[in-house]
């Protein structure tokens, strides 16, 4: 590259951190890392009534978590600061003046009123609905007066009456744009804050930014930052819009299709590498079919030809079964951790176990992880590890206890588990295996009631690993009432039985 490789991701602080601001982020991050360059934080918040300070925290431990960083930011410096909007407005003020001075902008006076009157006008007369200019020439004697009236005026720039402006994108190509659909475009509010297609020129520029990698929502913008930058005698970054993301059904992402703030995703339990892996192809590929990336392979491959055109279609299953892969994938002993705390607030630990108890749980949740997509999902899979069973499924119900030879199967379960020595996987599973061979049944006819009576759930790790880490004495405390249960059921069942039909008289 023939300048240095600086690129920038400049969030409004006015919500959470989403998906859409992920991605962003992250193709970012790996073309600067790919490319040896300077990935640059900075917050666009001169909208005062949308601007919220104390956003910025959560939006940067956000990204911390998703174990990416940056080089210059309102929290680390760097040498282009300051990277708030707001503690730069006397450099906006600085470059406004001179547009003004050089005649490139002009002051503004038309209230909204006379605007609105002016774009209805437009519109009724089959004319783009843009400035008229009525205030592009203004002699200082008329200016005095309307200020006179009370009036503030906002600045515009100063566009050319005709022509093309092209924007040259590195992912849509060259995309042509008629100066005729902008008019003298507002660059300065009335209150003397500049619009953002003004500022983000300025601090683009003074950032030495050498690449704009966004959502292709922002291209319409485009053209206009451009009639900033040749107003202001600037040479534009590269840019490049990536597709946008999409709904399963192509409609506009929103929070009913799953896309939550990143804060939710860490609260349901979803990993980090899970939500950058899946959001990596979200809009590029790596150059084959492989699905399972690290940060290291996506910096290593990352590249924007290979950014695709088209729209990204979200899906929050994908990404649940992704995070499930590195949920199994991950150190066992960092996913008893992250456990940890969530298996307390769940009421199914008191406190951090130690020793052979806490062995225990690394076997448990280490069973359990090749079945589930996300920590939640991990401790409800968990539960009846370290509850009474409070119910049975309903479909293993009907398949597996409603049969005859329900009950003296289970009865032979516990009395075979009762003498089970020692207490491993392999030795219940020696037994059960013996038990069903002794009884000429299927092992299914021993293994789906047991799993059954002991946890209440007709899917889960292996059943001898369900047994071995329940413990004998719940196993055979479940079993146990397992049986009353069933009885109990049948006899409800019969006695909702309707009666037989009456007796006939006697015969003579």
């Amino acid at each position: 590259m023939s300048q240095p490789v600086r690129v920038r991701y400049a969030p409004s602080p006015t919500g959470y951190l989403h998906i859409g601001g992920v991605r962003t982020i992250l193709f970012n991050w790996l073309f600067a890392r790919k490319h040896g360059g300077r990935f640059v934080l900075r917050f666009e918040d001169t909208d005062p009534e949308r601007s919220r300070d104390e956003l910025i925290e959560p939006m940067l431990e956000s990204i911390r978590w998703l174990g990416l960083d940056w080089d210059e930011g309102p929290d680390v410096g760097g040498p282009y600061g300051p990277y708030r909007q707001s503690q730069r407005l006397d450099l906006y003020r600085q470059e406004l003046d001179r547009l003004l001075a050089e005649g490139k902008a002009y002051y503004c006076y038309c209230t909204p009123e006379e605007l609105n009157a002016e774009r209805e006008a437009a519109r009724a007369a089959g004319r783009p609905a843009v400035y008229s200019g009525r205030c592009r020439h203004l002699t200082e004697a008329q200016r005095r007066e309307l200020e006179a009236e009370g009036r503030r005026p906002a600045v515009r720039l100063r566009v050319p009456d005709q022509g093309p402006v092209t924007v040259r994108d590195l992912v849509k190509g060259e995309v042509a744009f008629d100066v005729a659909q902008f008019g003298d475009f507002i660059i300065a509010r009335a209150d003397g804050m500049p619009v953002y297609n003004f500022a983000v020129v300025v601090d683009d520029h003074h950032m030495a930014i050498s690449h704009v990698i966004r959502g292709d929502e922002h291209l319409s913008n485009t053209p206009k930052q451009l009639l900033v930058y040749q107003a202001l005698g600037w040479e534009p970054p590269q840019f490049a819009h990536v597709p946008m993301i999409l709904a399963p059904d192509r409609s506009k992402l929103s929070k009913r299709h799953g896309a939550v703030a990143v804060d939710e995703y860490r609260r349901q339990g979803f990993l980090p590498e899970a939500i950058l892996n899946y959001v990596a192809l979200l809009g590029w590929s790596p150059g084959d079919d492989r699905e399972i990336l690290s940060l290291d392979e996506m910096i290593r491959l990352f590249d924007l030809d290979r950014v695709s055109h088209t729209a990204a279609i979200y899906d929050v299953e994908k990404m649940a079964w992704m995070n499930g892969h590195y949920l199994r994938e991950a150190d066992l002993d960092r996913v008893v951790e992250l456990a940890l705390p969530r298996l307390q607030a769940a009421g199914l630990l008191d406190a951090p176990p130690q020793g052979e108890e806490r062995r225990r749980l690394r076997a448990i949740l280490d069973a359990v992880r090749q079945r589930v997509r996300t920590l939640d999902e991990l401790v409800e899979a968990s539960r009846y590890f370290f509850t009474d069973v409070e119910g049975y499924d309903e479909a293993g119900v009907r398949k597996h206890f409603d049969r005859d030879d329900a009950i003296p199967i289970l009865e032979a379960v516990a009395e075979t588990l009762a003498r089970v020595e020692p207490w491993t996987q392999a030795a219940i599973e020696q037994a059960l295996r013996g038990l069903a061979e002794r009884l000429g049944v299927g092992t299914g006819r021993i293994f789906h009631p047991t799993r059954l009576a002991v946890s209440g759930r007709t899917v889960g790790p292996g059943v001898f690993d369900v047994i071995c880490w329940v413990g004998r004495e719940r196993c055979l405390e479940r079993i146990r009432r397992a049986i009353g249960w069933i009885r109990q059921r049948r006899a409800a069942r019969a006695a909702a039985q309707p009666a037989g039909p009456p007796a006939g008289p006697a015969g003579g």
